[in-house]
C-alpha cells in the first residue's frame, strides 16, 4: 500500500489520512476492499514502537510466505514471537482464524450431500486440515447421503492416533437412519498417502461394517493441500455382506 509522505515521517496509522486507515476503510468500503495485511491490522489494532499495525501485519504475513493456511496452524505462542504481539492480540488472531474455519465447516455441512470424495473433503478440510496433531473422525449419513452427525473418535499426536471400532460403530448404531459411514483422519505432515497401518485399519473396519449391514463409503486422509480417498483408489468393498 502506497503511503503519503506524512505517513513516512512517522506517527503510525493515526497520522494517515482517515480514508486510508484500515478500520475506517472497512466501514466505508467493506472488508473485501482491504488487503490481507490491513485485515490483520484491524484485529491487531496497534503495532509497536517502530511499526504500525499494518507494518506488523505485513511482517507476520512475510514470515508465513503470505500463506493463510500456514498462519491458520499457528498457536498463541507462535504469534507472540513477533514484537508488538502480546497474548491478547495473539488470542484475538487465533480466535478469528478459528471462526473462519468453523464458518467454512458449517457452510459445507449445510450444503453437503456426500456423494463423492470431493464433497467429503470440502467438509473435512476446515474441520481437521489445519491441525498440528492427528484426529480420527466419523461422518454418519442417511440413505440419501445427507449428514446425520460428525463425531471425533480419537485425538493423538503428530504421528498418529487410535481408532476404536467399538466407538465408531456404537455411534452409528445409536443414530437413527444411519446407513453409511465415512471415515477420516488428518496427516499434519502433509503426506497425503496412506501408511500400511492406515490400510490395515480400513480393511478391518470395512469387514466389521459389513457384518452390521453398514456401508463404509470412504476413508479420507486429509491434509491442508489435498486428500487421499480409499474409495477413489478402489480400496473399499462397498456391498454389505460381500466376502
Amino acid at each position: 500500500m502506497t503511503k503519503s509522505y506524512d505517513q513516512v515521517k512517522g506517527g503510525g496509522i493515526r497520522s494517515w489520512r482517515v480514508e486510508e486507515r484500515p478500520r475506517e476503510k472497512m466501514c466505508s468500503s467493506g472488508p473485501e476492499q482491504l488487503s490481507l495485511a490491513e485485515l490483520l491490522a484491524v484485529i491487531l489494532r496497534s503495532g509497536n514502537q517502530t511499526e504500525s499495525a499494518v507494518d506488523l501485519a505485513q511482517r507476520i504475513l512475510l514470515a508465513a510466505d503470505q500463506d493463510l493456511h500456514q498462519i491458520a496452524r499457528w498457536s498463541v505462542a507462535d504469534f507472540c514471537r513477533f514484537k508488538g504481539v502480546g497474548e491478547a492480540k495473539a488470542v484475538a488472531l487465533v480466535a478469528a482464524l478459528e471462526l473462519g474455519r468453523r464458518r467454512a465447516s458449517q457452510s459445507a455441512r449445510q450444503q453437503a450431500r456426500f456423494n463423492d470424495s470431493a464433497a467429503s473433503y470440502a467438509y473435512l478440510r476446515p474441520l481437521i486440515g489445519d491441525l498440528q496433531h492427528e484426529e480420527f473422525w466419523v461422518l454418519l449419513l442417511n440413505q440419501g447421503h445427507a449428514l446425520l452427525g460428525a463425531h471425533l473418535i480419537s485425538k493423538g499426536g503428530v504421528t498418529g492416533t487410535v481408532a476404536d471400532a467399538r466407538i465408531i460403530f456404537k455411534k452409528a448404531l445409536e443414530t437413527s437412519s444411519c446407513t453409511s459411514i465415512i471415515l477420516a483422519h488428518n496427516h499434519p505432515s502433509g503426506q497425503v498417502f496412506p501408511s500400511a497401518a492406515d490400510r490395515l485399519l480400513t480393511q478391518k473396519l470395512s469387514k466389521a461394517a459389513r457384518l452390521l449391514d453398514l456401508l463404509i463409503l470412504d476413508h479420507l486422509i486429509v491434509t491442508q493441500q489435498g486428500y487421499f480417498s480409499f474409495a477413489d483408489a478402489d480400496e473399499l468393498q462397498l456391498t454389505p455382506g460381500a466376502n
